[in-house]
């Protein structure tokens, strides 16, 4: 299987890329167009979305990503139409709209549906069902991905077996609607780029793969906290991965966000081959979240002209 070969060439792979070094005239340099595209998650206007005296909805979000932020790709999140998977009318409203405004509907990102490495069975095997809805409404929204998490109980290595199985048994259904099922690095082990890139090779599923954020490697808060190098995890996780999240929290006098530095980060996701979306996930407060969509967008956009 692809993850299996991918996984026995990870080692030189991830070498290759941690270097960082000046990239030369790559096949970039030659490229006719941008070196990737830019996307929208819609976890960047979740505060807009749960205030209710804001009127905005789910069902608004292709229209604001279009016309207020100038992108035309999104990444849905479920809990702004939790209850609308099975509704056809709902997701066909949406899916027109989109249409419409010129939008594509990207992937859904799952949450509260279930941990999919539960070490009861019976638990495990309801977190796979429970998506099963999830992956049925991104194939008729026209999405390549739903995007899962691998949270799990026990030794590392009992976790990387659970969560392969619950992957695995998700992935094998989700193969038959030609859709991804994608694990983003989202605390617990998974923030650990190396135990996440072998639990996606354990599923030895080609349609199982990463989406790896460049913000989310707290593997543990509290007294003894534990906290992944971002860069390191999104190196080791680039092999695997079908999108990308381009978190971001706060910017400089000079644009640059302050906690990553997007210019080497994306130099790391580039290097590995990659050449699709990069989501953008805005979660700060000190400008407002549109404000701070533009701010990564433009920010984005330098990254792109550079590295053309």
């Amino acid at each position: 299987m692809t993850n299996r070969r991918q996984f026995l060439q990870y080692a030189s792979a991830a070498a290759a890329a941690t270097t960082l070094a000046t990239k030369s005239s790559s096949a970039f340099a030659a490229a006719s167009e941008a070196p990737f595209k830019i996307s929208l998650a819609e976890w960047s206007l979740h505060k807009m979305l749960f205030d209710k005296s804001k009127n905005v909805t789910n069902m608004d979000f292709p229209k604001i990503a279009k016309e207020e932020c100038g992108i035309e790709a999104v990444e849905y999140v479920n809990q702004f139409f939790k209850d609308k998977a099975n509704d056809k009318k709902y997701l066909g409203e949406l899916k027109q709209r989109c249409d419409d405004l010129g939008v594509k509907s990207l992937l859904i990102m799952c949450d509260g549906e279930g941990r999919l490495g539960d070490p009861n069975e019976d638990a495990r095997t309801k977190a796979v069902e429970n998506h099963y809805r999830w992956v049925e409404a991104a194939k008729f929204l026209g999405c390549h991905s739903i995007r899962v998490n691998a949270a799990s109980g026990g030794s590392y290595d009992e976790q990387m077996k659970l969560a392969a199985d619950g992957l695995r048994r998700l992935s094998q259904f989700a193969a038959k609607h030609d859709i991804n099922v994608i694990v983003e690095n989202h605390g617990g082990l998974s923030s650990n780029g190396a135990w996440l890139a072998s639990t996606i090779a354990k599923t030895e599923m080609d349609n199982c793969g990463t989406l790896p954020d460049f913000g989310n490697f707290t593997v543990r808060r509290g007294k003894d906290p534990e906290v992944y190098d971002r860069y390191k995890g999104v190196n080791e996780l680039m092999p695997y991965a079908k999108a990308v999240s381009a978190k971001s929290h706060d910017f400089d006098k000079d644009g640059n966000e302050t906690h990553t530095d997007y210019f080497k980060m994306m130099e790391i996701v580039l290097k590995h081959g990659y050449n699709g979306y990069v989501g953008i996930e805005y979660e700060g407060g000190k400008v407002s979240e549109l404000e701070g969509i533009k701010l990564t967008k433009q920010l984005l956009e330098r990254v792109a002209a550079k590295m053309a």
